[in-house]
């Protein structure tokens, strides 16, 4: 890479059940001038815009034309979108800093699963012909990875219960669930309530800057040492749901590998899927894995993975963490992951 990339400030909304009383706008701003005020930037001194959400959950054509109003529409702006979780939005945003068009990049996303039913909105993104029809909905097939794991003697239900009551135990002001949470019946055997993800609402963003500029905005940069995103076949049959070769071979290609992290951010909506995303990225017991909570503690779609890593970006900015790995993930099962490495200046 040509230029040093590194975010450099991060802020999230409170992640609630449902905000029926704010518009995508009025839930968006707030973050927007929060994230801002941190760095002391005004929108004229960003050099790039770029945000990820999803007009099925909007339920209407070219919504983000309208979140666009929480940015403001003057000075203009060079400005993209992309129909994904805004950790894909962050990465062509650093895409574009490394082309050398831009100093400075404001990323944000948003999601408001709460106005519909979204276990059957997101049957949308599965084979059109094939496996849409038959309208298996997100926590089925989750729970049909869950099953193959405990097949394959990779994990029980007492480590997935495990895995959530560890997600819920943060003191992260932001999480929407907190504290003791009951496993509860089972929703979809063998995965429980307390196995998924909530329902909410909420959205984030991040400032990317490049080189000088970066250590001008932030104490601490959390600099980019790398980033990729890779996809499995789009047909669940040819997969093999215990394994996530595109989270390895993405995190292969980000440089996870040639050194250990001490942190990782795991957008693992589903307890199964942390055990899955655990052994494809090679994380040890030493490693603090979603110490926000993750997505279990709150799943703003849209917005959860561009959160993993603001997160691991904030531990860094914190000197909570030397060497972070942030992860996210879209589609079922695991279909398409993107990791990117974070690294603080030495101390």
């Amino acid at each position: 890479m040509t230029r040093e990339i590194a975010v450099v400030a991060f802020a999230q909304t409170d992640h609630r059940r449902t905000t029926a009383d704010l518009s995508e706008v009025e839930m968006l701003m707030p973050v927007l001038h929060r994230v801002l005020d941190s760095t002391g930037l005004r929108t004229a001194d960003i050099g790039f815009t770029c945000s990820g959400s999803s007009d099925y959950l909007a339920g209407r054509a070219f919504s983000f034309t309208l979140a666009l109003d929480g940015v403001g529409a003057w000075p203009p702006i060079s400005e993209s979108h992309v129909e994904m979780d805004g950790a894909w939005a962050l990465y062509e945003a650093w895409t574009k800093l490394l082309t050398g068009d831009a100093d400075t990049a404001l990323v944000y996303s948003y999601g408001k699963s709460s106005p519909g039913p979204l276990r059957d909105v997101l049957t949308r993104q599965l084979d059109p012909y094939y496996v849409a029809p038959l309208w298996p909905d997100s926590v089925a097939l989750a729970a049909l990875q869950a099953q193959a794991l405990i097949d394959a003697h990779e994990t029980d239900e007492r480590e997935l219960a495990t895995i959530a009551a560890r997600s819920r135990t943060t003191d992260n002001p932001h999480a929407q669930l907190r504290g003791p949470v009951p496993q509860g019946d089972y929703l979809v055997r063998p995965l429980r309530t307390g196995d998924c993800p909530p329902i909410g609402d909420g959205a984030a963003a991040v400032i990317l800057a490049a080189g000088d500029r970066a250590r001008d905005l932030c104490a601490r940069p959390a600099w980019i040492r790398g980033i990729d995103h890779r996809i499995e076949a789009h047909s669940l049959g040819v997969r093999d749901l215990t394994d996530s070769p595109s989270t390895r071979l993405a995190a292969q290609k980000a440089g996870a590998f040639l050194r250990p992290v001490d942190t990782a951010e795991l957008h693992a909506p589903f307890t199964a899927q942390e055990v899955v995303l655990r052994k494809a990225l090679r994380l040890g017991d030493d490693v603090r894995v979603n110490p926000s909570g993750g997505a279990l503690a709150a799943n703003p779609v849209m917005a959860a993975g561009l959160i993993r890593i603001g997160e691991a970006a904030a531990r860094v900015h914190r000197g909570e963490s030397d060497r972070a790995l942030g992860h996210a993930t879209s589609g079922p099962c695991l279909q398409q992951n993107l990791v990117a490495v974070l690294e603080g200046d030495p101390r």
